[in-house]
């Protein structure tokens, strides 16, 4: 049986832009049947105590990681033990988590590639020289995509054509594919998750097993028909 977590979650304990409060965040999930969640707080990672006895309280796996705004998007950071100076440029990222083990991955990259509003950039195409990406194999070249270990491509805050569009570019680059809420309140948790083929009990095994790279991401947790995303 898969095991199910959801990939990105923000809440009021680190995330100004959420109505998610850790304790909703628990009973909700408990209410789906999730078995993992992982906070990934806009201001970086909970204090590590303060995060322990919070996870020790609850029979969730729980894992302490952030959303970090980078030079090239957004990107999901696990196995970071902090926020450092210098996370905003991706490439630093990228090497301070190899170095110590961490993944990272792009979230939601396509984000406003196709919906944007009339005055905004999306993330990933921020200079007004860039070229905008109309098929995936447009996308392939993204320095972006040399630099992280997987794409997030079901996200729940990003339209199903750019979700659809990022899972096609995973797809012709070999990369490995997440899917996760992005859920700033209850309704959206679980939105879209990421199944794991290994049992994970731990922060530990759940970095092990996205190394592993056995996991898929999924859609339909919330009306009861779970199964694979397919663009």
């Amino acid at each position: 049986m898969a095991r199910i977590f959801d990939l990105h979650i923000h809440t009021t304990k680190g995330s100004s832009d959420s109505n998610l409060s850790p304790e909703d965040l628990i009973l909700e999930a408990e209410r789906l049947g999730l078995r993992g969640l992982c906070i990934t707080e806009h201001s970086g990672p909970w204090d590590p105590h303060e995060f322990r006895r919070f996870a020790d309280r609850h029979n969730v796996v729980l894992v302490r990681a952030m959303e970090v705004e980078t030079d090239m998007g957004h990107m999901l950071a696990f196995g970071m033990d902090t926020y450092q100076p210098g996370f905003h440029k991706a490439e630093l990222l990228s090497k301070a988590s190899k170095a110590t083990g961490g993944f990272v991955i792009t979230a939601h990259p396509f984000r406003a590639v196709f919906s944007r509003p009339k005055f905004n950039r999306p993330l990933l195409y921020k200079s007004v020289d860039d070229v905008l990406p109309e098929q995936p194999e447009d996308a392939l070249d993204h320095p972006v995509f040399k630099l992280v270990n997987a794409v997030e491509v079901a996200n729940g805050g990003t339209v199903a054509e750019e979700n659809g569009f990022a899972m096609k570019v995973a797809s012709a680059l070999k990369l490995p594919a997440t899917g996760g809420s992005d859920a700033h309140s209850v309704h959206g948790l679980g939105l879209f998750v990421t199944a794991f083929r290994d049992e994970i009990n731990n922060e530990e095994e759940f970095l092990a097993a996205l190394h592993a790279g056995a996991f898929y991401p999924a859609v339909g947790l919330r009306t009861g028909n779970l199964q694979p995303y397919a663009a």
